[in-house]
């Protein structure tokens, strides 16, 4: 059962050897045969069976490994070539849920064992089970020729190695089977995703004597802001710009449902109280889940007469940079929709000059987080010192600039929250 014993040094350099070719290992059946072919530098293993009860009833097991096999088979990739026995001494030894020694083989197997192939001839064996969540799902048999005989002293650590090895090999199985599923999953969240900007103006409008540019971008696949552009019957605009709690997909489905309430009904979007507050209703209500929420900021642009009439749910008030300051649209607030029904939201308006630079935006563009930090945040000073040096640009250059030094701050790391900027200029 054993060969001569190596020096040492010479059995550390085998199994160094061979663990260092098992790290790099994706394939569970590669990892068997790099294994295997380093043990049999150590162990003399050139007799045995291998059994399998996964997915098969009691009694029937499955033989996964024969050094009597003359096709090998990946028990992984061609399960459905492997034979399926039932009963017998190695039925016995399947269900045992112990090691099993037997030192007299040629007595205990009868002419007609299901496994007789696979067992005659060898005087003894020794059954060593693999568990998984207590149970010998995987066993492996060595057998030995008359005339061998069995080292006992070596079967505690061959049981304790092959147990050890044996959990390896299923977790680089349930390692792959992740690694699948996740795969799956995240060609899923991308089409989500996909289908999420779909819903984003596929251009901006072109509204005279004002400029405008947008940037979206989400801190996963799919997210959670939302913006849009509604063309009003009298010449109007609406820039509306809001962002739902949370991350991901579920915040991806409400921002979905947000854009289809905002446009499921024409006439709703002015004024800009009468918008926020048929949304708010919608979400207390048909769409109430605890803890969802939406910050909000719709505003009515008349562009002849540059009167821009806003409500707000919650949202980070817009900037306003003119005259070599920057200034807050913050004379009014209300609760994030969905948090409580039947309310109502406040509107004010300002006049809008020309030079004025309008900023809209989420609070994933000012709680940009530093890198190596929990708690340094680009902020809302930074912000409004940037705005202040975008002064005299355009509203492309203006978007450009922030999501530069954006990217500057975070040191080029992906955003921790979806990010979302509004700039119009006006000529």
């Amino acid at each position: 059962m054993l060969k001569k014993r190596l020096p040492w040094r010479e059995e550390l350099a085998i199994i160094d050897r061979t663990m260092k070719a098992i790290s790099g290992v994706t394939d569970p059946e590669e990892l068997i045969e790099i294994y295997f072919s380093g043990v049999g530098d150590l162990i003399q293993v050139d007799n045995y069976v291998a059994l399998s009860r996964r997915g098969v009833a009691a009694p029937n097991y499955l033989i996964t490994r024969s050094s009597r096999f003359t096709e090998h088979f990946n028990p992984w990739t061609q399960r459905e070539r492997l034979p399926m026995l039932a009963g017998g001494l190695l039925g016995e030894i399947a269900y045992a849920g112990a090691p099993v020694v037997i030192e007299d083989l040629p007595s205990r197997l009868a002419a007609d064992d299901p496994a007789h192939f696979y067992l005659a001839g060898f005087q003894s064996l020794v059954a060593m089970p693999q568990y998984d969540g207590g149970e010998a799902l995987n066993i492996t048999v060595l057998l030995l020729p008359p005339g061998e005989e069995i080292d006992h002293s070596m079967i505690p650590m061959l049981h304790w190695q092959g147990g050890l090895f044996g959990r390896g090999t299923q977790n680089l199985v349930l390692r792959n089977q992740l690694a699948a599923a996740l795969g799956d999953l995240d060609r899923e969240l991308q089409i989500v995703g996909e289908i999420q900007r779909s819903l984003l103006p596929s251009e901006l409008p072109l509204i005279e004597g004002y400029s405008l540019a947008a940037h979206y971008e989400t801190s996963a696949r799919a997210g959670g802001d939302y913006y849009d552009f509604f063309p009003l019957a009298d010449g109007g605009w609406g820039l509306f710009i809001a962002d739902v709690s949370g991350h991901g997909t579920p915040a991806a489905v409400v921002m979905a449902i947000t854009h289809a309430i905002a446009h499921s009904q024409p006439g709703t979007h002015s004024p800009p109280g009468a918008l926020l507050a048929h949304l708010n209703d919608q979400f207390a209500g048909a769409y109430s889940r605890e803890g969802t929420f939406v910050t909000a900021f719709y505003a009515v642009l008349d562009p002849k007469s540059r009167q821009f009439t806003f409500a707000r749910a919650g949202h980070n008030p817009p900037r306003i940079v003119r005259d070599g300051g920057v200034f807050s649209l913050e004379q009014i607030g209300g609760l994030p929709l969905g948090v409580l029904a039947d309310q109502e939201f406040e509107e004010c308006t300002i006049a809008l000059d020309s030079g004025d630079l309008l900023v809209l935006y989420t609070d994933g563009v000012t709680e940009a987080m530093a890198p190596g930090s929990d708690d340094l945040t680009f902020g809302v000073a930074r912000f409004d010192q940037l705005l202040l040096e975008c002064g005299a640009c355009g509203a492309m250059e203006c978007v450009d600039r922030i999501r530069a030094r954006l990217a500057e701050f975070s040191g080029g790391a992906p955003p921790t929250d979806d990010q979302t900027l509004i700039v119009m200029r006006v000529i």
